[in-house]
């Protein structure tokens, strides 16, 4: 990754963290729909993490399908991060 951005350590931790939120994001998402054990330490903390991630967009969308809800709740700011965050890097790499 680093070396897409040549070697400027600043835009590859901007780029790694874009990454990881999307992936905590994606995880829920992937955990919800699944129905995954909510009693789980792994599934619990990857609630709360991308609960506390996706906190601005929380009942952005009020589907009636509790699926889509969260698909739509949590996947807007996924894409978000992704979309900010390499944009950001770009832009810290061009200066």
């Amino acid at each position: 990754m680093s070396r897409r951005y040549g070697g400027n350590p600043a835009a590859t931790i901007i780029l790694i963290v874009a990454d990881i939120a999307a992936l905590i994001l994606i995880l829920w998402i992937a955990f919800y729909l699944f129905e995954a054990n909510s009693a789980n330490d792994l599934v619990s903390w990857v609630h709360d993490a991308a609960n506390w991630l996706a906190g601005w967009s929380r009942d952005l969308f009020t589907v009636d399908n509790d699926n889509w809800r969260t698909v739509l709740n949590f996947g807007l700011p996924a894409v978000i991060y992704l979309l900010v965050g390499h944009a950001v890097a770009g832009r810290v790499n061009r200066s």
